[in-house]
Formats: structure tokens, C-alpha cells, sequence
């Protein structure tokens, strides 16, 4: 019998058609997106996670665990706070 392959952008079209997965998938993407964006900012300023930390009075870990995905909660404020500790303005649109 031979093997099937399955691409990655052909499953997930598939998938993205249920609504419950499209809802999940849109808000994790979201965080995965802004997780991204504070550490490549936070890169090519030539920060650490330690003093990024220290500039929005947390600890590392927490840091870690936003750029990780592991914090499931970020807040408007605390995204305001990484943007001016990254000399960045935080803008949201619709």
C-alpha cells in the first residue's frame, strides 16, 4: 500500500472550512503573530529577554512564555508596555 502524502497548506484549507477550527486556529495565530513580532523587535534592538523584563517590571520567564505562546492571557496593556520598553508604538486596528 502506498503512502498518501498530505501537504501542510492542503490539510489546513480543509480544515479552516470547519468553523469551531477556523475560530481556534484565528486566535491562536494572532498570539503566535504577536509573539513573533516582540521577538524579532526585541532582536534588532540587541535586548534580552532579561532586560525586556526588567523594562516592564516582570520577570524573564514571563517574557519567555509570551514569546513562547505559553502565556495565554496577554493584555492590551501589557502589549502597550513591551511596545514603548521596545521604543515601539502599539497601534490596533480593525
Amino acid at each position: 500500500m502506498k503512502n498518501k502524502k498530505l501537504l501542510l497548506n492542503t490539510w489546513l484549507k480543509g480544515e479552516l472550512k470547519n468553523k469551531e477550527f477556523k475560530k481556534a486556529f484565528d486566535a491562536e495565530d494572532i498570539r503566535a503573530r504577536l509573539a513573533l513580532l516582540i521577538a524579532e523587535k526585541r532582536h534588532k534592538l540587541g535586548v534580552s529577554q532579561a532586560e525586556l523584563a526588567r523594562r516592564i517590571h516582570t520577570k524573564q520567564q514571563v517574557v519567555s512564555d509570551i514569546e513562547t505562546l505559553k502565556h495565554s492571557n496577554i493584555t492590551i496593556l501589557t502589549l502597550d508596555k513591551i511596545a514603548k520598553a521596545l521604543n515601539s508604538h502599539l497601534t490596533i486596528s480593525f
